[in-house]
């Protein structure tokens, strides 16, 4: 990047405001003061302006965006974890870097994954939402509410990154069985702290597990990991949990198996056609059979203002005339 004063950095969403005021401060920095998602023509005419564009996990940079791309654009400084929404091969054959925001997420959205693993099948949300409802909750009965005991049960943790390993961490406090199921074994010591038993058949532990959690990457090898035919092993009794990405599954056959009682319930944070979520699914969370939240596992104060801070230092970085630390490079998507 040709050293400027400040490069004009266009900003997608609304972002905390210690990290805005911190951006205004070092950088030419544009703002979406409506904190609407950009739509195309939006986005075409930030890639033509911009030195750097800051988009977020739902704004779709695809080639046809990326095409439009002005001389000036050096950086696509994405705040979020991951890139899939991004064209990244189409980036960086126009030689624009492309970075991310690794390493801030992991406790936070294992946190979630770990509320969910014992929200589901011991019912605390249907619990709660009964104490508000009009008719009066008669006391405790011996025979009322009763939900499934997670100790001792066989929690399958499908991609064991850093997200899917605090998981584990997690789980095995709470008395959780250990199966994974990885591109890659990990490590033999970070397997015998967890006591953790490595499947290399992802179908053979669906088979055996009692609890299926989603902490793989969204890519296009990952699509539909969890296709119907996947999705048929899993035992009846057994409960999915996601808080990766809804496309990993095959969201209508698993609307299929929970409206048939093929599998005990489910725990979503994410959906395949996000913002949109499935009529069947919203009615079967008022009938109590899953439990969906909207998309909050990572947040937190905390890790949005962390995120943004990686933001700015690979912009800061970049504008010193070096690689920014987080970029990513071919092979890692």
């Amino acid at each position: 990047m040709t050293k400027r004063e400040k490069p004009l950095v266009i900003i997608t969403r609304r972002l905390p405001a210690p990290i805005e005021a911190r951006m205004r401060e070092l950088f030419d920095t544009r703002l979406n003061e409506t904190d609407r998602p950009m739509e195309q023509h939006a986005l075409v005419s930030a890639v033509r302006e911009a030195d750097v564009l800051v988009p977020t996990v739902t704004d779709r940079i695809d080639r046809a965006v990326i095409e439009q791309a002005g001389p000036r654009l050096k950086l696509i400084a994405n705040y979020g974890n991951g890139v899939d929404n991004i064209d990244v091969e189409a980036a960086l054959a126009r030689n624009l870097f492309v970075t991310n925001t690794p390493n801030v997420l992991s406790e936070d959205t294992a946190d979630m994954t770990m509320a969910l693993i014992l929200a589901v099948p011991r019912r605390l949300v249907e619990g709660g939402t009964r104490l508000l409802g009009k008719e009066r909750w008669p006391g405790w009965s011996p025979t009322w509410m009763l939900g499934r005991r997670i100790w001792g049960k066989k929690l399958g943790i499908l991609g064991m990154g850093r997200i899917g390993t605090a998981v584990a961490r997690r789980a095995k406090a709470f008395g959780l069985e250990i199966h994974y199921h990885n591109r890659r074994r990990v490590d033999p010591k970070t397997e015998a702290e967890l006591g953790a038993t490595y499947w290399e058949s992802l179908d053979q532990m669906l088979a055996r597990v009692d609890i299926l959690s989603v902490n793989c990457p969204y890519t296009p090898a990952t699509y539909h990991l969890l296709s119907a035919r996947r999705l048929a092993l899993i035992q009846p009794h057994a409960f999915i949990v996601n808080t990766a990405r809804g496309e990993i599954i095959d969201e209508r056959a698993l609307v299929k198996l929970l409206q048939e009682d093929r599998i005990a319930g489910a725990g979503l944070d994410v959906f395949e056609e996000e913002p949109a979520i499935d009529r069947k699914l919203v009615r079967l969370a008022e009938e109590n059979r899953v439990v969906l939240l909207p998309h909050m596992g990572s947040a937190t104060i905390e890790g949005r203002i962390e995120m943004g801070e990686k933001v700015i230092i690979n912009i800061h970085t970049l504008m010193d005339g070096h690689r920014p630390p987080d970029r990513i490079l071919p092979g890692d998507f």
